[in-house]
């Protein structure tokens, strides 16, 4: 008598369930910005909101910090890298969305409030998203220490400004201090990517823990690593054409790719089997 085939289910350790990769085809990034931008599209106002908000505070801390490059560059690298855990109200709203259940600003509101709630009813998996957010900000604050030293020991004379930088570090013909900072960045915004790709939304959408998250994340990296790396270069590119573009960009960007992220996690790993998290509508 034949027997069905039990699905394979990864698991990092014995205690460790991180749940199936689902098969994506090289374009499909492309596929979940044009999802992205149907969800845009049905509810214009809420999206533009984060987009708006997101402009504005990457305008705010250009103007503050113009002429002091250092923390301009660290304030510009914590804002790309923690911009996952600031667009999760968007996750949230694909996710209601997606359940067919109403898309409001009382949504957004529980979900960035509703703390207490899920405190009481889900004790061991509160902190997850606090906690990610740190491990994220720590990893920006980790890439402007490194990047700092770098340009200290090998610029030819001392980096204040961001015209320094352009005149001593990027237009030096002399030297290849410019490249070298490039492939550091990228070296280490590799394993940033790779743990934060779906993280969010999974950590949004089920009970999970941020281990379960990371290493379901890394597992579809692994799985697929073109798709990934396509996915990627449209995020930093759409992210430097809003910054680039006076921070006006990132009005329709943000929301864009935010809700995107959330289609990119749905088409990417099976929850069926994990169980859900409270949504922002209701009790929640």
């Amino acid at each position: 008598m034949s027997r069905t085939p039990t699905p394979f289910v990864s698991r990092a350790s014995s205690d460790v369930f991180l749940p199936p990769v689902l098969p994506i085809v090289l374009d499909q990034p492309l596929h979940w910005l044009a999802l992205g931008f149907k969800d845009f599209s049905k509810s214009p106002w809420l999206s533009t909101l984060h987009g708006l908000v997101l402009a504005i505070w990457g305008a705010a801390i250009t103007w503050l910090a113009h002429d002091r490059f250092w923390l301009l560059a660290g304030s510009l690298s914590g804002f790309l890298v923690i911009a996952p855990v600031l667009a999760t109200s968007l996750y949230a709203m694909s996710r209601a969305m997606e359940r067919n259940e109403k898309v409001d600003f009382k949504l957004l509101v529980n979900t960035w409030t509703q703390w207490h709630v899920r405190l009481r009813n889900e004790p061991d998996s509160y902190w997850s998203l606090i906690r990610f957010g740190l491990l994220l900000a720590l990893a920006a604050t980790g890439w402007v220490i490194t990047s700092s030293a770098l340009i200290t020991l090998l610029a030819p004379v001392p980096i204040h400004t961001p015209l320094d930088f352009v005149r001593h570090v990027v237009l030096n013909n002399k030297h290849f201090l410019f490249e070298i900072w490039l492939g550091l960045g990228g070296l280490m915004a590799a394993p940033v990517f790779a743990s934060s790709v779906i993280s969010m939304p999974l950590l949004l959408d089920r009970k999970v823990t941020v281990l379960q998250a990371v290493l379901t994340s890394w597992k579809v990296v692994v799985t697929h690593p073109l798709p990934m790396v396509f996915w990627a270069f449209l995020i930093m590119g759409f992210s430097l054409l809003g910054i680039f573009s006076l921070f006006l960009g990132l009005i329709l960007i943000v929301p864009m790719l935010g809700h995107g992220s959330w289609h990119a996690y749905r088409q990417l790993v099976d929850v069926s089997n994990m169980e859900e998290r409270m949504s922002g509508q209701g009790e929640c």
